[in-house]
Protein backbone atom coordinates (compact mmCIF):
# COMPACT_ATOMS: atom_id res chain seq x y z
CA UNK A 1 0.00 0.00 0.00
CA UNK A 2 2.62 2.43 0.49
CA UNK A 3 4.40 2.23 -2.66
CA UNK A 4 1.25 2.53 -4.02
CA UNK A 5 0.33 6.23 -2.39
CA UNK A 6 3.19 7.53 -4.13
CA UNK A 7 2.76 5.66 -7.66
CA UNK A 8 -0.84 6.91 -7.75
CA UNK A 9 0.74 10.85 -6.75
CA UNK A 10 3.18 10.91 -9.33
CA UNK A 11 0.22 9.31 -11.75
CA UNK A 12 -2.18 12.06 -10.77
CA UNK A 13 0.77 14.74 -11.65
CA UNK A 14 1.31 13.16 -14.98
CA UNK A 15 -2.37 13.52 -15.96
CA UNK A 16 -2.38 17.28 -14.83
CA UNK A 17 0.82 17.61 -16.43
CA UNK A 18 -0.80 16.75 -19.71
CA UNK A 19 -4.13 18.60 -19.74
CA UNK A 20 -2.00 21.57 -20.34
CA UNK A 21 -2.20 23.51 -23.75
CA UNK A 22 -0.13 25.93 -26.06
CA UNK A 23 -1.63 28.76 -24.64
CA UNK A 24 -1.46 27.65 -20.60
CA UNK A 25 2.72 26.56 -21.18
CA UNK A 26 3.07 29.82 -23.09
CA UNK A 27 1.30 31.86 -20.46
CA UNK A 28 3.97 30.33 -17.44
CA UNK A 29 6.85 30.00 -19.83
CA UNK A 30 6.53 34.12 -20.02
CA UNK A 31 5.85 34.16 -15.99
CA UNK A 32 9.02 32.35 -15.85
CA UNK A 33 10.90 34.66 -17.99
CA UNK A 34 9.32 37.66 -15.69
CA UNK A 35 11.34 35.57 -12.89
CA UNK A 36 14.70 35.29 -15.16
CA UNK A 37 14.43 38.95 -15.60
CA UNK A 38 14.21 40.07 -12.55
CA UNK A 39 17.07 37.79 -11.40
CA UNK A 40 19.30 39.12 -14.25
CA UNK A 41 18.83 42.19 -12.48
CA UNK A 42 19.15 41.78 -9.52
CA UNK A 43 23.11 39.90 -10.19
CA UNK A 44 23.92 42.95 -11.68
CA UNK A 45 23.24 44.90 -9.45
CA UNK A 46 25.20 42.65 -6.73
CA UNK A 47 28.16 42.55 -9.21
CA UNK A 48 28.26 46.26 -9.00
CA UNK A 49 27.91 46.13 -5.45
CA UNK A 50 30.69 43.90 -5.08
CA UNK A 51 32.79 46.15 -7.59
CA UNK A 52 32.69 49.27 -5.31
CA UNK A 53 34.85 49.90 -2.36
CA UNK A 54 32.03 52.48 -1.15
CA UNK A 55 30.69 50.22 1.40
CA UNK A 56 27.18 52.67 1.74
CA UNK A 57 26.77 52.42 -2.28
CA UNK A 58 27.21 48.64 -1.83
CA UNK A 59 24.49 48.43 0.91
CA UNK A 60 22.23 50.18 -1.24
CA UNK A 61 22.89 48.46 -4.46
CA UNK A 62 22.63 45.39 -2.44
CA UNK A 63 18.98 46.33 -1.18
CA UNK A 64 17.98 47.33 -4.96
CA UNK A 65 18.71 44.19 -5.93
CA UNK A 66 16.74 42.83 -3.58
CA UNK A 67 13.69 44.59 -4.11
CA UNK A 68 13.90 44.10 -7.72
CA UNK A 69 14.22 40.32 -7.11
CA UNK A 70 11.32 40.22 -4.51
CA UNK A 71 9.38 42.26 -7.13
CA UNK A 72 10.09 40.05 -9.81
CA UNK A 73 9.28 37.07 -7.82
CA UNK A 74 6.13 38.85 -6.90
CA UNK A 75 5.13 39.66 -10.36
CA UNK A 76 5.81 36.04 -11.23
CA UNK A 77 4.03 33.79 -8.75
CA UNK A 78 0.96 36.66 -9.44
CA UNK A 79 1.05 35.39 -13.14
CA UNK A 80 1.68 31.67 -12.13
CA UNK A 81 -1.31 31.87 -10.19
CA UNK A 82 -3.79 33.53 -12.63
CA UNK A 83 -2.34 30.99 -15.18
CA UNK A 84 -3.50 28.25 -12.86
CA UNK A 85 -6.48 29.97 -12.39
CA UNK A 86 -7.73 30.53 -15.64
CA UNK A 87 -6.85 27.00 -17.07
Amino acid sequence: MRSFVPALAALAALSLAACSGPAEDAAHDQANAVDAAGERQADALERQAAATPNEAEETALNRQADAVENAADGKSDAMHRQVDKDH
